[in-house]
């Protein structure tokens, strides 16, 4: 348990939500004139996705919209995130909307706001569009002007519904994993190209910005980012420049255009075996740093690095599934170590206070820049039983309501502490497809039984509606259904 000290009091008007991703949850992948996307076409490679698993169905999302959107009613969230299916709305990633794609998230906006819960719509969950990806993908310069087209029509369709606009989620995953280690889709090993689709990615959310804020004057936008807690593995001087190379390539190398309006240099010297950057134009950082309403920050775990002494092999023990590339461009100098316990079902380590010191870091660095914590949660394995005395299915879920609850009560540690923290969103409402991990890992605080589609709270589910009804930062013992 966390030994954070706090008064839990959260600001009026602070949200408290839930998260889901369009591919991890809606299925229908060949229903409503939706197109193949990156992940269609990974999870036909054989040995890319544990056991074979697709988002073909999911969590049959499309279909069940409303039954969800109940859920997230009875839930008491005053928030929920969602991403849109790119290929879903616009099938190859340019040219004509697909009108039955566009009118699926359109009712789906309207029930949500119909239920009192405010929108907070992602326009891309790394989902791109094959086509796109067949003329190059992220690390071709045209995809961000073909998402800032894309962006403008979702404003246009979709604007009087959506509170705030993410443009990107996560585009660390999106560059490194996608392009460098290839664990993600499209699933290439290609360091270049990964530090292409960087920029790219940062340049897409720019030129997405201005187009939003064309079509919508005043629109609020954000974008989300996995921004990695370190820790060096010594006091040593090696130790220390290890924190710093990859502090580099994971968080400054987004920070830095985003919000300063420059690419650290240290990070393009670290690389400069690998690329001389001159995707970077004349004019670029002026369009990607644009003023952010709310900065999205997902934390699950932190990391400890060392340099490596070259004895034996390095150590890799950094969070992602492990391939024979490494996602860390021009880093294989540096070692990722075990964190101590305990871990979650992932073997992600459970650290509530690195959240806390993210928050504040983020907070003294960028003082004016709201914040909220769009990802937060554990997976774990998860039973049903059947509940004799209340007569219903039950999920007891103790450890993610422990993990929950401390990292609940980082977040209010960090804004007594000053941080402007504006919301919580819980990852993620159901147990959905985790990506390489396939059906094999379960996040959600609802259930789902993927051969069924059926729904069960679980402890957490109830932990946390009791947190969203109240404000009140409940024990993990109040978890699960009243008697």
């Amino acid at each position: 348990m966390s030994t954070i000290s706090t008064t839990g009091q959260f600001p009026d008007g602070f949200l408290w939500g839930t998260a889901t991703a369009a591919y991890q949850i809606e299925g229908a992948a060949a229903e409503g004139g939706r197109g193949p996307s990156i992940w269609d076409t990974l999870c036909r490679v054989p040995g890319a996705v544990q056991g074979g698993d697709t988002g073909d169905v999911a969590c049959d999302h499309y279909h069940r919209w409303a039954e969800d959107v109940d859920h997230l009613a009875r839930l008491g969230v005053s928030a929920y995130r969602l991403s849109i299916s790119w290929s879903r709305v616009q099938p190859g990633g340019s040219g004509p909307l697909n009108a039955e794609g566009v009118d699926f998230y359109r009712n789906l906006l309207d029930a949500l706001r119909e239920r009192g819960i405010t929108p907070y719509v992602t326009l891309y969950h790394w989902d791109l569009p094959q086509e796109l990806e067949d003329a190059g993908g992220w690390a071709a310069r045209e995809t961000a002007y073909a998402f800032a087209d894309y962006a403008r029509a979702m404003a246009r369709e979709l604007g009087d519904r959506v509170a705030l606009w993410t443009t990107l989620n996560e585009p660390w995953c999106s560059a490194y994993l996608g392009y460098a280690s290839g664990v993600h889709a499209p699933g290439r090993t290609e360091p270049a190209a990964a530090l292409a689709a960087v920029h790219h990615l940062n340049l897409a959310h720019g030129l997405a910005v201005q187009a939003i804020r064309e079509e919508l004057p005043g629109a609020a936008c954000s974008i989300t980012l996995n921004l990695h807690v370190l820790r060096a593995a010594s006091g040593s001087d090696a130790d220390a420049d290890a924190v710093r190379q990859i502090d580099g390539l994971a968080n400054r190398v987004f920070l830095g255009p985003l919000l300063e309006g420059t690419y650290p240099a240290d990070v393009q010297q670290d690389t400069a075996s690998v690329s001389d950057w001159s995707f970077v134009h004349d004019g670029d950082l002026d369009v990607v740093r644009q003023p952010l309403d709310v900065l999205g920050v997902n934390y699950y775990s932190s990391t400890r690095v060392r340099r490596f002494d070259g004895e034996g092999e390095p150590v890799r023990a950094d969070g992602h599934k492990t391939t024979a590339a490494s996602p860390w461009v021009a880093a294989d100098d540096v070692e990722f170590l075990p964190q101590p316990g305990p871990y979650t079902a992932m073997g992600w380590n459970v650290e509530p206070a690195g959240l806390t010191e993210l928050l504040l870091d983020l907070h003294e660095r960028y003082p004016d820049q709201p914040l909220a914590v769009t990802e937060n949660g554990a997976s774990f394995a998860d039973e049903v039983v059947q509940d004799p005395a209340l007569g219903i299915p039950r999920v007891h879920d103790i450890a993610r309501v422990a993990y929950l609850r401390d990292h609940v009560a980082a977040v209010a540690a960090a804004i007594d502490a000053g941080a402007d923290v504006r919301g919580y969103f819980a990852w993620s409402l159901m147990d959905n497809f985790e990506w390489a991990y396939g059906y094999s890992k379960r996040f959600g605080i609802l259930h789902v039984d993927y051969p069924t589609g059926e729904r069960t709270w679980k402890d957490s589910a109830y932990w946390y509606a009791r947190l969203t009804r109240t404000g009140r930062i409940p024990a993990v013992f109040e978890a699960g259904p009243a008697a």
